[in-house]
């Protein structure tokens, strides 16, 4: 168990932006489109033995050549102010049936990707996933961030579309973000690393569905560019969005009228404030939930 390095850049004063996929894919599209638009370079990985199993055994001519293991890479693009690392892990090593990543195993994985990051003296590290959130598919989504400083607050609340999730309403304060996007953040700041995690919306209704939300991966790409002072081409996220659209709106007509007619509430809202509530109650939100919940369960799906 442990980093293989193929070569060791010469970096100045860089950002490690990491993540792994998770609900809607949105902080691993984010940052993966990040990698190809720097066109970063590949500089090593997390060796995968420990970690998972095969996806799958490649044999070739009749003869068996490698097993396949789901990739935990490290990428590097020197800059004007200020170089990147970029971890894509293609997925999270969970135990014992679980979905997201916990246990001895992401504690492990987690420290290996901080490794590489005190190796180079990152001086920050920024993860990226989802905020379910009640908002409408067709509303452009914001970015809730955690910070594991207080000191980085404020920095934060001059983001443009971005609410820190301890200020949204209802939440008392709090919060939790699941698996390795997560507990990188408590594992940094255990290490003494200053880091920030940036989680697109997605709505509740699509939580559960198999599909990517492109829509939120380019508001967190957004946020995270500006505060990098990237110019990034976000086209390929709108096409991307566009194709997920249809299948969108095709599942929403399939929710019940009476929870449709509740949802479309939710269209146009603007916020004016970062806690400002939306159009629905506590309890209508609750009854939302049941009643998706219900509808997911009729379909055979998991929410």
């Amino acid at each position: 168990m442990g980093i293989r390095l193929y070569q060791e850049p010469r970096l100045e004063n860089p950002v490690m932006v990491a993540s792994w996929p998770g609900i809607g894919s949105i902080g691993i599209i984010a940052v993966d489109t990040l990698r190809e638009m720097l066109g970063a370079e590949e500089f090593g990985e997390i060796e995968p033995w420990h970690f998972f199993y095969p996806k799958r055994v490649l044999i070739r001519e009749g003869v068996l050549e490698c097993l396949e293991f789901p990739g935990s890479k490290f990428y590097f693009r020197t800059m004007e102010r200020g170089d990147l690392i970029l971890f894509v892990g293609e997925e999270q090593p969970a135990e014992g049936g679980r979905v997201y990543a916990e246990g001895r195993k992401a504690y492990c994985m987690a420290n290996l990707v901080l490794d590489v990051a005190e190796k180079f003296k990152c001086r920050r590290i920024y993860t990226s996933g989802a905020a379910v959130a009640l908002t409408h598919h067709t509303m452009k989504p914001r970015v809730w961030a955690v910070p594991n400083s207080e000191g980085l607050i404020q920095e934060i609340r001059g983001y443009e579309n971005t609410v820190l999730m301890s200020d949204i309403e209802g939440r008392g304060g709090q919060g939790n973000i699941t698996g390795l996007n997560g507990l990188l953040l408590g594992v940094a700041k255990r290490r003494g690393l200053e880091a920030i995690c940036l989680m697109g919306e997605i709505p509740i209704y699509l939580q559960g569905l198999p599909l990517s939300y492109p829509k939120a991966s380019k508001s967190v790409l957004e946020v995270l560019s500006r505060d990098l002072e990237i110019e990034v081409n976000l086209n390929k996220l709108d096409e991307l969005d566009e194709k997920m659209e249809r299948g969108i709106e095709e599942f929403y007509r399939q929710i019940p009228l009476e929870v449709r007619e509740q949802l479309d509430r939710l269209r146009h809202v603007t916020y004016t404030e970062p806690s400002e509530p939306g159009p629905i109650t506590e309890e209508e939100e609750q009854r939302i939930m049941q009643e998706v919940e219900k509808f997911f369960k009729s379909r055979g799906e998991g929410g």
